[in-house]
């Protein structure tokens, strides 16, 4: 019997933390599975990644009404995985009026959304409780180039594209006056990254261009909030640490003129003495080597997942 993806075995509850990081803004974490923000102004709240289900979504709805009655008008979607997004609709039960997304992440949806979906839902079930409340794709209401500028109230709140790394359209939140920053999946800690739709050779110089902010807190794309400036910069390098030792695994295996099972072999010799023990790696890193022998064979445009392709992958690395 064909082995299943780790993901599939991985149905174990998460313990959920929801903690104040500064004066208006808040983490929910889980243990590595993906993470949410919250910021709230003086007249509206903005969720930052929405949960994979509507019906996942009232937890954190739930949390945030115990600390504010404000409407929640604004889902900023840091880009596209259907683990981040397909939650949406919960929020416009709640007042919600703008979905905010990068361009890179609208023209996302538009090429993989459907097939990225079906993929992710069959891959990882317990990230998907209550799937059947999804009524479908999340399509952004705004979508922006490079950055924007809201005021919630008297609270300024900046939105940007600072570059490539995790997909293409990776976007962050950033509250100046604060010092606080949610990346996105751009940084995750004490979690493998999930690089199957990366830009891994970009990837390290928009880490920098996300460092150049100085956030003295930031809540990642998975594990803990990061506090005070020396947290932050670790796990800044942690993920710079993990996607160039990826990368170079990749550029090794292919220039040896590896197979993908050869490179996944490589790949884990390099890897798994530091990284072999954080959260979802068994699970990302077959995603991860295919995406970095990809890259470096000339790919420069992520292959579309689909559950097919996820299938003929594992088989070829079982073989």
């Amino acid at each position: 019997m064909a082995k299943a993806f780790a993901s599939q075995a991985d149905l174990d509850a998460k313990k959920i933390t929801f903690e104040r990081i500064s004066e208006n803004a808040y983490a929910y974490t889980a243990e590595g599975d993906p993470n949410s923000g919250v910021i709230i102004g003086d007249d509206s709240v903005m969720v930052i990644d929405t949960t994979a289900t509507p019906a996942m979504a009232q937890d954190l709805i739930a949390r945030i009404r115990s600390v504010t009655d404000l409407p929640i008008k604004y889902v900023v979607l840091t880009h596209y995985h259907a683990v981040r997004v397909l939650g949406a609709s919960a929020y416009f039960k709640e007042g919600g009026e703008q979905v905010i997304a990068s361009r890179g992440t609208y023209e996302m949806i538009v090429e993989r959304g459907e097939a990225d979906m079906k993929s992710e839902i069959e891959r990882f079930p317990r990230l998907f409780a209550g799937v059947e409340t999804v009524p479908g794709l999340t399509w952004p209401t705004l979508v922006f180039e490079k950055e924007m500028t809201l005021f919630m109230g008297k609270l300024e709140v900046k939105i940007a594209h600072l570059g490539a790394g995790h997909t293409k359209g990776d976007t962050v939140v950033w509250l100046p006056g604060q010092k606080v920053l949610f990346s996105g999946d751009l940084v995750e800690y004490d979690a493998a990254c999930y690089c199957g739709d990366a830009q891994l050779e970009p990837w390290p110089a928009t880490l920098d261009a996300l460092a150049a902010l100085q956030p003295e807190a930031l809540v990642p794309g998975r594990g803990p909030a990061l506090r005070g400036r020396a947290q932050v910069e670790q796990g800044i390098a942690y993920t710079k640490d993990f996607v160039s030792t990826l990368l170079r695994a990749g550029r090794e295996a292919v220039a040896a003129r590896m197979g993908l099972k050869e490179a996944m072999a490589h790949t884990r010799q390099l890897m798994d003495p530091k990284f072999g023990q954080v959260f979802i790696y068994e699970h990302c890193l077959p995603f991860d080597v295919t995406r970095a022998y990809d890259e470096a064979s000339g790919i420069a445009h992520p292959r579309i997942w689909t559950a097919e392709r996820d299938k003929e992958m594992w088989a070829a690395l079982q073989a």
